[in-house]
């Protein structure tokens, strides 16, 4: 199931620079230079021993197994360029907004015998920094999938479905089943 806080995350990552570390070596040797080159953290970090760590860092070990390899990448990502990521975060939050495009069922709380009713929709489109700043900070403070997905259906209901304001001041969105969701900064 896709989930608003890894779509959130990947857009993020579209604005680096560089590619992460590819071997698990050098993605190991990363990890231990953001942790002070100590190694006790790392194994901590990634649920392995010291001796193990230091064992990938001499390219002893050269292939994790998947679970292991799919946590290394996951802990690389998450800190490659801090300062990229911020910039880009800033940047979506006060000038350019953000892009997404959802195809999910789309739930209302509307007038009785309403056109519309709740049917899978597919939108493209570009949300305000204000709702880009709202879900960026929601997500950093640790917010919930459920609450971010009720801050995108917010976003989502006022930019499209009420057109800024201007129309169905009643309308409650809820977003339900996504089939496909893609951010963009």
């Amino acid at each position: 199931m896709v989930t608003v806080g890894e779509e959130l995350d990947r857009a993020v990552q579209g604005a680096f620079t560089r590619p992460i570390p590819k071997s698990a070596g050098a993605q190991m040797r990363y990890l231990l230079k953001k942790h002070g080159g100590r190694t006790m953290p790392v194994a901590e970090l990634l649920g392995i021993s010291q001796r193990t760590v230091e064992r990938y860092v001499k390219n002893q070990i050269k292939r994790p197994r998947p679970e292991l390899a799919d946590r290394l990448e996951r802990e690389v990502r998450s800190r490659w360029q801090p300062q990229i990521r911020a910039k880009a975060k800033q940047a979506a939050a006060t000038t350019s907004g953000i892009m997404i495009d959802v195809q999910a069922r789309f739930g209302y709380t509307a007038a009785v015998g309403s056109t519309d009713q709740a049917r899978v929709r597919h939108l493209t489109l570009a949300l305000p920094p204000r709702h880009a700043a709202r879900l960026l900070q929601a997500q950093e403070a640790g917010i919930d999938e459920d609450d971010l997905r009720e801050l995108a259906a917010e976003a989502l209901g006022e930019v499209y479905f009420r057109d800024g304001g201007r129309r169905a001041h009643g309308l409650e969105v809820e977003l339900k089943d996504i089939v496909d969701l893609q951010f963009e900064l």
